[in-house]
């Protein structure tokens, strides 16, 4: 098949306008929901102008979830592994049982699970809310235009099929 001049040009002249349109599928990341500087681990108080033109892996946690604190060394290893190259993770920790709304237990399972990367407290659900989220862990995957490109929820191991799914995701969008 042969394709003319005309032809060539008219397809890559809509090219804009498809991607418009693929990009309006995609929402956007909410705003963080925390001010107060209290609700902030390993960070002062974050928003998104501070994240711009970065990758951001948001992490939704609560601290007496295996699940959740089972995924954290598949974690730590991604940042290792990607946040040199323009990957932000923020974790969300938005609690199940009472004792995880404690600042200061947050705090201690932050210290013991060695997370590095900022924590927002989210006791009262604003951000899951905002994500309309409804599990532990839960991963969403931001694009540097702040778009939520992907999203994962369960416990992820190094080498497992979900950590391959995502870090190609995290790849991709480094790439872009």
């Amino acid at each position: 098949m042969t394709i003319n001049r005309r032809q060539l040009l008219a397809t890559l002249s809509a090219l804009p306008a498809a991607a418009a349109a693929i990009a309006a599928d995609f929402p956007v990341a909410p705003e963080f929901t925390a001010i107060d500087p209290r609700d902030w681990i390993n960070s002062a108080p974050l928003h998104w102008s501070q994240l711009a033109g970065r990758v951001v892996l948001l992490d939704v946690w609560t601290f007496e979830c295996w699940n959740c604190y089972r995924s954290f060394p598949w974690l730590r290893s991604v940042e290792a592994r990607y946040v040199p190259r323009g990957l932000a993770v923020v974790g969300i920790h938005s609690p199940e049982f009472p004792a995880e709304r404690e600042r200061d237990n947050v705090r201690a399972a932050v210290k013991k699970f060695e997370l590095q990367h900022p924590v927002m407290i989210d006791n009262d659900f604003r951000y899951w809310k905002a994500l309309d989220n409804q599990y532990w862990p839960a991963y969403y995957l931001v694009d540097r235009k702040r778009r939520i490109r992907a999203s994962f929820f369960g416990e992820t191991h190094a080498g497992d099929a979900q950590a391959r799914e995502i870090e190609s995701a995290i790849e991709r969008l480094l790439a872009e």
